[in-house]
């Protein structure tokens, strides 16, 4: 779900930002907008992914996934939270129809992220497999639930990834492109324009 309180943190978020990151000068691909604007670190180069925690497809615990070692992919991430409404309905939902278009595509690195921010009792570890089983996805699962930001002046808890690509809540789409450009971060995107969009990019 959406934070809502997320606008008055803004500077909070903005201090997680990677160093050295510049902007691309790519014209990203607006038109998978569902809701016809654009948040969060859109045109910089992507962070590396700071989640100890992952599960393979199978739900055995892996090695962590890394935005470095897919460069030359295009990356898909999925932010999620268990105890999110929309997450089910709307992201979770992208997420199926993407890795049915393309199973196992060799130019297409796929992960889910759950972003926890609130909830933690109940968007755990174990939520991971949940949903994998509940939607049979054969992907990374990621638990991200980050770090205080008490030296920001708050003792509120965020994840590294909702910090480091200014995420604005769940569910939450990120798009790499192959040269490691955030070319699409977000809260809904169009998810027959996205395949049709990626299909294009496919050598």
């Amino acid at each position: 779900m959406q934070d809502s309180s997320f606008k008055t943190r803004r500077t909070i978020l903005k201090a997680g930002l990677a160093t050295g990151a510049a902007l691309s000068g790519l014209a990203a691909p607006t038109s998978l907008l569902a809701n016809g604007h654009s948040r969060g670190i859109q045109g910089y180069v992507a962070p590396e992914l700071e989640i100890p925690y992952w599960i393979d497809g199978k739900g055995e615990e892996q090695a962590p996934f890394s935005i470095a070692a897919n460069k030359g992919k295009w990356i898909f991430l999925k932010c999620f939270q268990h105890w999110c409404p929309g997450c089910h309905a709307t992201g979770f939902p992208t997420l199926v129809q993407l890795t049915k278009a393309f199973p196992k595509h060799e130019q297409l690195a796929v992960a889910a992220i759950q972003t926890t921010f609130e909830g933690f009792s109940t968007n755990t570890q174990d939520a991971l497999r949940k949903n994998q089983l509940r939607y049979d996805l054969d992907i990374p699962f990621g638990h991200d639930t980050g770090k205080s930001s008490a030296a920001h002046g708050s003792r509120e808890r965020y994840p590294n990834t909702m910090i480091s690509y200014q995420t604005g809540g769940t569910p939450w789409i990120i798009i790499v492109d192959p040269k490691g450009h955030v070319v699409f971060n977000d809260f809904r995107v169009d998810t027959d324009k996205l395949i049709k969009y990626l299909s294009e990019q496919f050598v």
